[in-house]
């Protein structure tokens, strides 16, 4: 199990999984089973600091007496835990190992650094995720929220999307929470389309599922954020949530550009719009806009009196609405008369012969933003050269450790609490004269709960963050208990790393034990 000790003690939903798991442990254990099950603390996070900033002391002080609270009452209850192997992803022995595998990462592409859009807290001066913003503000304190571009450390998660989505099928789970990752990664095949801007040598690209519609495509619109964007209508868009911008009770709200684009379909001059409910983040930025087959397509054109045109045929007694069903096409020129499949198919061909398009697979799934501006997380073993340059920590000098700081607050001008530190901590100067300085942004609270049933198998390895032997010895993981709410984060973000470090870290000599079979004990290892 794996609590985060956010709180003055359990609340009853912590014995009520941990009462499951102690009676499955004890009974293996009685038919001959060695059984690992082990506690261990969530330690680090957001909770923890504004804790410590209201009591004016250290989170680490919070998070010792959160975990002594917690050990206290889980003892007293009787459960049967390897105590020996407790794990705190807040102690320095621990996010030795969780700078390590960022290193990893780093070294073979999978981070960098991105100047990307992000919910930004004014009043704690940090970075949010899209789950902790409702309504625009932030949905523990009620300050609000905007949206700004900022660098952040990213990791590239996009490049396992694929496999994610595939090998979903190997794991052992609940089909729900299966579901919930496909629908996260959202795979989409489709085409992407390329659009002149009418008098202009400019253009742009569209990613669209249904090419069969193009003739039916009566305007195009921008995200906020798109680069060809003026700047009129951005500042009040940008300040939305994505979930804000795409949801279909929200009033559409949108400014013509005075701009028009080519539809390479047909050559007729099409307006270009900027609308909130296009994200910069998905796709292109950009869309081509069909509302005739299209529910949001359809309410923007209604709301600003836009040509609507159909290019598939609905039944006779359809009423005035988008028709998402199926039937010959109409208004489509060669396509007129196919059903859907066979105008995608031929639409598909025709812009790739003529070189306006070609054939596209798209994730829903972004890279994921992997920094926060806060005092209690592991610190990015990172050093920024004077010439802009990044330089990675050398592996003997892990970890790199929390320095002591006045305040747990940004500093005036807006840096993370960890600008504040001594310059005997954050400057650099190396053995040739050049100078640097340490990031002061920190990793995420998911970083160091990506792999702690990694470190349960082997938890006081100085010189590894787990050993080959006692990974052949205990891994896979054969029972995990969480809450469907770890889906597409936690559960999600662990897949990823897994695949990762067990590809760019982990010696050669380790691959076999993937498809191993071979236990010399019977061995249960459970988790949570």
């Amino acid at each position: 199990m794996f609590p985060y000790t956010s709180g003055a003690g359990l609340h009853i939903g912590h014995p009520e999984g941990y009462t499951a798991t102690d009676v499955l442990a004890r009974m293996r254990r009685m038919q001959g089973y060695n059984v690992l099950h082990p506690m261990g603390w969530d330690s680090f996070g957001l909770t923890i600091e504004r804790t410590a900033e209201r009591e004016n002391i250290h989170p680490a002080i919070v998070t010792r007496r959160n975990i002594d609270k917690f050990r206290q009452q889980i003892k007293q209850i009787g459960f049967s835990y390897d105590w020996d192997r407790e794990i705190s992803t807040s102690s320095p022995d621990y996010y030795k190992w969780t700078q390590w595998i960022f290193l990893k990462l780093y070294e073979k592409g999978l981070a960098y650094l991105a100047d990307v859009p992000v919910n930004w807290c004014p009043a704690l001066g940090t970075v949010l995720s899209n789950e902790e913003v409702k309504d625009g503000k932030y949905v523990e304190t009620g300050d609000p929220v905007e949206r700004r571009l900022m660098r952040q450390w990213m990791l590239k998660i996009t490049a396992y999307a694929d496999r994610l989505l595939k090998d979903i099928e190997e794991v052992d789970w609940p089909e729900g929470i299966k579901e919930m990752q496909r629908n996260w990664i959202g795979k989409s095949e489709g085409v992407e389309v390329d659009f002149a801007i009418k008098d202009t040598d400019a253009s742009f690209t569209v990613f669209t599922t249904r090419p069969d519609t193009l003739f039916g495509a009566t305007y195009c619109v921008f995200a906020p954020e798109h680069p060809l964007v003026e700047q009129a209508y951005v500042d009040e868009a940008r300040n939305k949530t994505d979930l804000q911008r795409t949801d279909l009770a929200k009033e559409k709200t949108g400014v013509f550009t005075g701009a028009y684009a080519i539809n390479p379909a047909n050559d007729k001059a099409v307006p270009i719009w900027v609308a909130d409910y296009v994200l910069m983040g998905y796709g292109t930025g950009a869309i081509m806009a069909v509302p005739a087959e299209d529910d949001r397509d359809w309410e923007f054109a209604k709301t600003f009196d836009l040509p609507i045109v159909r290019t598939v045929q609905p039944p006779s007694d359809f009423g005035d609405e988008p028709y998402l069903g199926d039937g010959p096409s109409i208004n489509s020129g060669f396509l007129n008369g196919l059903n859907i499949q066979d105008s995608k198919e031929r639409m598909t061909e025709w812009l790739e012969s003529k070189g306006k398009g070609k054939a596209q697979v798209q994730y829903r799934l972004r890279d994921w933003l992997f920094s926060r501006q806060r005092y209690w997380g592991e610190p990015f073993p990172t050093v920024q050269l004077e010439d802009g340059t990044i330089m990675s920590v050398p592996e003997s000098e892990l970890p790199v450790e929390l320095p002591p700081i006045d305040e747990y607050k940004p500093t005036p001008d807006g840096k993370p609490p960890l600008a504040r530190a001594s310059d005997d901590w954050l400057m650099i100067t190396l053995p040739d004269g050049r100078k640097g300085v340490r990031e002061t942004n920190t990793m995420p609270q998911w970083a160091g709960s990506c792999w702690y049933y990694l470190r349960y198998m082997d938890a006081h390895n100085a010189t590894e963050a787990w050993s080959a032997e006692a990974e052949h010895y205990w891994m896979p993981v054969d029972l995990y208990v969480g809450g469907a709410e770890h889906a597409v984060l936690h559960l999600l973000y662990a897949r990823f790393w897994h695949k990762c470090y067990m590809i760019v870290a982990l010696s050669p000599q380790r691959s076999h034990f993937k498809n191993s079979s071979i236990r010399h004990d019977p061995r249960l290892f459970l988790s949570g």
